[in-house]
C-alpha cells in the first residue's frame, strides 16, 4: 500500500469520527487527569516515604497522605471506567454508522450486483472488518493524542526536581516512536493482506456448505477441503506476518524503556553513592526525588506503550478501511437511475415497453430489444428456457436492473419514478422463500405492519397457511429459527405468499412461486396467487405450462426476445416454441 493510498484511507477514518468528536475528547481529558492524579499518587507515596524513612515521624501524622493515598486511587478507578466506557460507545456509534453507509451502498448497488461475490466475503466487510475498527477508534485515537501530552505533563512535574533524569527520559522518548514505525511501517499493508486472505476463506467456506449435498453427490468433498486447508493455510500465515510485526514493535519499546528506567536508575543510586553530583538543584539528591522520580519514569512510557499496544488496531482499521472504501466507491459499469416522481391512484399497472434492452451491472445485455404493452388488470405468464431473460424481466420492473430504451409504468418512464415509493405498491414471490423475523407473524406483517387482526387472519386463510399452523407449538407466535428450519419448504412459500397478499398491491410479479414444491403445496400455492392475480396486473415467471392454462396471455421468450404471445388455446394449437416447450413438460 501506498504512502498516497494510506493517506486516503486515514483521511477517511478521521472523518467517520465526527459525530463522536466529543466523546474522543472527553475520553482524551480523562486520560490526562487521570495522569494528573498519577503525579499526585507518586508526589504522596515519595512523601510518606521520605516522612517515614528518613525524616522518621509519627504514623498518626500521615494519616491524611494515606487518605489522599486513598481518595486518587479511587478516583483513578472511577476514570479508568468512565474511559472504557466512552471509548465503547463512540466505537459502538462509528461502527453502526458505518455499518449503514454499507448498507446504504448494497441498497444503491441492488441485489444483482451483490449475487455477484460469494456471501461469506459480505459477512466479513460487514461483520468483522467493521468490528475491527473498534479498537482504533475507542483506544487508539484517544491514546495517540495522550502519548504526546502524559510524557510532557511528567516531565513538568520531573524537571523542577532533577534535571538530569528528565534529559534522560527527554532523549528517550522520541526514540521509541521513530524505531516503533521503522519496524511497523509494513503492519498495514500485512493486515490488508490478511483481511483479503479472511474474506477468501469466508467465501470459500460458506460457498462450502451451501453446496454441501452436491460435493458429496460428485465425490467432491475431499477435494474441496483440500482446497479449504489451502485457503486457511494462506490466512494463517498471513495472520503469523500480522502478530510477527506486532510483537516485534513491543519488543522495541520495551527494550528502550527499561534501559532508559535502568538509566534512571543507576544515577540515583550512584548519586547517593556520592559518585555522581549533577543534575539536581540546591536541595540535592533526596529519598523524596528518587523514589518520586523512579514511580513516574515507568509511567512515562507507559502512554507509549498502550500506543503500541493499541497500534495494531490502526493498522487493522486501515486494512479494513482498504476493503471497505474500495467497496463504497465501486460502482456498477451501468448506474441504475432513480427519479422522484410518484404513481397516483390505486389503479392497477399499465406497461408499456419500447426497444427496452435490460443491461446487468456488468454491462451485458441480458435481454432485449423488447416491444410490448401491459393493460391494467392483465395477467401475463412469461415461459422459456433457463437464461431466456425471464427473471431479469422482473428485476428490471423492480428497479433492480439498469435499461436502454423505454419502459412505461402508467405513462411514467421507470427511470423517473421513486423506487421506494415504486416498490411498496409492488409484491412479490420467489422461488425461495427468506423468512428473516422471528416468528412467523412478523413475517407475514412485513408487508403491512400495521394490519390488524382480521386482515391478518384473513390473509392467512388465502395463502392455506391455517392447514398447517395448528401442528406449530405456538402458531403464529412459533420462532422460525436459521432460514425457517421450524417450517418445510412448501409451508415456508406458503408464508412468502401470506406475505405478498397481506398488502394490496398494484403489480404483482411471481418468479417461478411453485418450483421445488411438492404435488400438494403446488397446488395451495398457485391456488392462492391465481385467486389473488385478478386484483391488479400480474406477471408469472413459471417453466410449468399447466400453471399458464387460465392467464389472459402468455409470453414465449428465448435468448432475450419475446418470440411469441397469445392465449393458451391458441398456442398449444400452433406451431412454434411454446409447442416445442410443451414436448418437454
Amino acid at each position: 500500500m501506498n504512502k498516497t493510498r494510506q493517506h486516503e484511507l486515514m483521511h477517511w477514518l478521521k472523518k467517520q469520527r465526527k459525530p463522536v468528536q466529543f466523546w474522543l475528547r472527553l475520553s482524551m481529558l480523562l486520560g490526562l487527569l487521570a495522569a494528573g492524579l498519577i503525579i499526585v499518587q507518586a508526589g504522596l507515596l515519595a512523601t510518606l516515604l521520605q516522612s517515614l524513612i528518613v525524616d522518621q515521624l509519627p504514623p498518626t501524622l500521615l494519616l491524611k497522605y494515606f487518605g489522599l493515598l486513598i481518595i486518587t486511587s479511587a478516583l483513578r478507578a472511577v476514570i479508568h471506567w468512565g474511559r472504557e466506557r466512552i471509548g465503547f460507545i463512540s466505537g459502538m456509534r462509528i461502527r453502526s454508522r458505518i455499518r449503514k453507509i454499507v448498507f446504504d451502498k448494497l441498497e444503491q448497488l441492488g441485489p444483482s450486483w451483490v449475487q455477484g461475490k460469494p456471501a461469506g466475503s459480505w459477512a466479513t466487510i460487514i461483520l468483522e472488518q467493521i468490528d475491527d475498527m473498534q479498537d482504533y477508534y475507542s483506544r487508539y485515537l484517544p491514546q495517540m493524542y495522550l502519548a504526546a501530552f502524559i510524557p510532557l505533563l511528567i516531565l513538568m512535574a520531573i524537571f523542577p526536581i532533577n534535571w538530569a533524569t528528565g534529559l534522560i527520559l527527554l532523549i528517550a522518548a522520541p526514540l521509541i516512536p521513530l524505531f516503533m514505525m521503522l519496524v511497523g511501517m509494513g503492519a498495514a499493508e500485512a493486515n490488508r493482506r490478511n483481511f483479503i486472505s479472511l474474506a477468501r476463506l469466508s467465501g470459500k467456506f460458506f460457498d462450502s456448505l451451501r453446496g454441501l449435498d452436491t460435493l458429496r453427490l460428485f465425490h467432491r468433498a475431499q477435494a474441496e477441503t483440500d482446497q479449504i486447508r489451502a485457503t486457511s493455510d494462506q490466512f494463517r500465515r498471513r495472520t503469523m506476518e500480522v502478530l510477527r510485526l506486532a510483537f516485534l514493535s513491543s519488543a522495541v519499546l520495551e527494550f528502550f524503556a527499561a534501559v532508559s528506567i535502568a538509566m534512571v536508575a543507576v544515577y540515583f543510586g550512584f548519586s547517593y553513592l556520592g559518585a555522581l553530583d549533577f543534575g539536581r538543584y540546591h536541595t540535592g539528591v533526596t529519598v523524596f526525588s528518587g523514589f518520586f522520580v523512579l514511580m513516574l519514569a515507568p509511567e512515562f512510557f507507559q502512554p507509549l506503550r498502550d500506543l503500541g499496544t493499541f497500534y495494531h488496531a490502526k493498522a487493522q482499521a486501515l486494512g479494513a478501511a482498504e476493503s471497505l472504501v474500495t467497496f463504497l466507491t465501486s460502482e456498477a459499469e451501468t448506474t441504475i437511475n432513480t427519479g422522484n416522481k410518484k404513481l397516483s391512484g390505486d389503479d392497477p399497472i399499465t406497461l408499456i415497453a419500447n426497444q427496452l434492452e435490460i443491461i446487468a451491472t456488468n454491462g451485458t445485455r441480458l435481454a432485449g430489444p423488447l416491444n410490448f404493452s401491459v393493460v391494467a388488470g392483465q395477467r401475463i405468464a412469461i415461459v422459456g428456457h433457463s437464461g431466456a431473460g425471464k427473471s431479469s424481466l422482473l428485476s428490471l420492473l423492480l428497479g433492480f436492473l439498469p435499461y436502454r430504451g423505454s419502459i412505461t409504468i402508467n405513462g411514467v418512464e421507470l427511470r423517473k419514478l421513486d423506487l421506494t415509493a415504486w416498490r411498496q405498491q409492488v409484491s412479490w414471490v420467489g422461488q425461495n422463500p427468506y423468512l428473516p423475523a422471528q416468528t412467523l407473524a412478523e413475517n407475514i406483517l412485513l408487508a403491512k405492519p400495521d394490519a390488524n387482526e382480521t386482515q391478518l387472519q384473513q390473509t392467512i386463510k388465502r395463502a392455506y397457511v391455517d392447514e398447517f399452523l395448528t401442528d406449530l407449538p405456538q402458531g403464529l407466535t412459533t420462532e422460525m429459527g436459521d432460514q425457517a428450519a421450524r417450517l418445510s419448504v412448501g409451508q415456508a412459500q406458503r408464508v412468502a405468499v401470506a406475505r405478498a397478499l397481506l398488502n394490496p398491491c398494484r403489480l404483482l410479479l411471481l418468479d417461478e412461486p411453485s418450483a421445488n414444491l411438492d404435488v400438494n403445496s403446488e397446488q395451495r400455492v398457485m391456488s392462492a396467487l391465481m385467486a389473488a392475480s385478478h386484483a391488479q396486473t400480474t406477471l408469472l415467471v413459471t417453466h410449468q405450462l399447466e400453471n399458464t392454462v387460465d392467464y389472459d396471455l402468455i409470453w414465449v421468450m428465448e435468448r432475450g426476445l419475446l418470440i411469441q404471445q397469445g392465449d393458451h388455446a391458441t398456442l398449444s394449437k400452433t406451431a412454434g416454441a411454446f409447442a416445442n416447450l410443451s414436448k418437454f413438460s
